[in-house]
């Protein structure tokens, strides 16, 4: 695939000046139907959704199921697509989890040490395969820098190496309250467990995901224990110029 060429430093620096409505709406013009995004239909998913499909109505919204996503996640997933006629891809892991889990020795959450594995097999594969087959140029994805510090320092663009495609953040800068602001705003549904303390919202069995605690980082309750706070999608990127 031949990308476009952007100066990324530049157009960071421009970026840096636009709220997020107008970062989406710079990267439809540029991108146009090779535009896609994805959502986890996690605990402030409707955000970047209602962004998007305000100005790219039939945008391609990559989502992908592990097999262990929360009954809830499936629900809030079908609640958003009757209520804005998303255009979902779901990509699913190759695997079948139940089988997956025996043959893996992750049966018992006290002996769980292969959450890189998991994550690269039943999420990371999906998605890579969903990028291969789509073709994008550039993806939309969710990530804000106060999510945590592996987020701390990306940028608005990004090069992708991984899936040859532009990552684009448009929500990177905004806090907990402009996220709120937001959702009120637009009348915006959180997931359904976001009420009972769960922030980020992964995949369900053996403690991958639980609430947060009072002062711990919004993250804090995924792969908790394990030293783990990325699945892989978001860290695979460079910063420079792209040809």
């Amino acid at each position: 695939m031949t990308a476009t060429e952007l100066n990324l430093e530049d157009i960071n620096t421009v970026l840096d000046t636009y709220d997020p409505p107008c970062v989406v709406d710079w990267a439809a013009k540029e991108f146009g139907d090779e535009l896609v995004m994805s959502s986890s239909f996690g605990a402030e998913s409707a955000v970047l959704i209602h962004l998007a499909t305000q100005v790219a109505p039939r945008i391609r919204i990559i989502m992908v199921d592990t097999g262990y996503l929360f009954p809830e996640t499936h629900q809030f997933m079908e609640s958003l697509r009757r209520r804005f006629d998303l255009n979902v891809w779901v990509y699913r892991t190759r695997n079948d989890p139940i089988r997956y889990l025996e043959i893996a020795g992750e049966t018992d959450p006290r002996l769980r040490m292969n959450v890189e594995r998991c994550c690269n097999v039943n999420k990371n594969e999906p998605f890579d395969r969903a990028i291969k087959e789509l073709q994008p140029r550039a993806w939309l994805r969710g990530i804000r820098r106060s999510q945590g510090n592996t987020r701390a320092e990306r940028r608005i663009v990004e090069w992708s190496d991984r899936n040859d495609c532009y990552a684009i953040s448009p929500l990177l800068a905004w806090d907990d309250q402009e996220i709120q602001a937001y959702m009120k705003q637009h009348d915006l549904p959180y997931h359904p467990l976001y009420e009972s303390g769960y922030k980020s919202i992964g995949c369900n069995p053996l403690s991958c995901t639980r609430p947060v605690l009072p002062g711990e980082d919004p993250r804090a309750g995924r792969w908790s224990g394990s030293g783990k706070t990325e699945c892989g999608l978001h860290l695979e990127v460079s910063s420079g110029s792209h040809i």
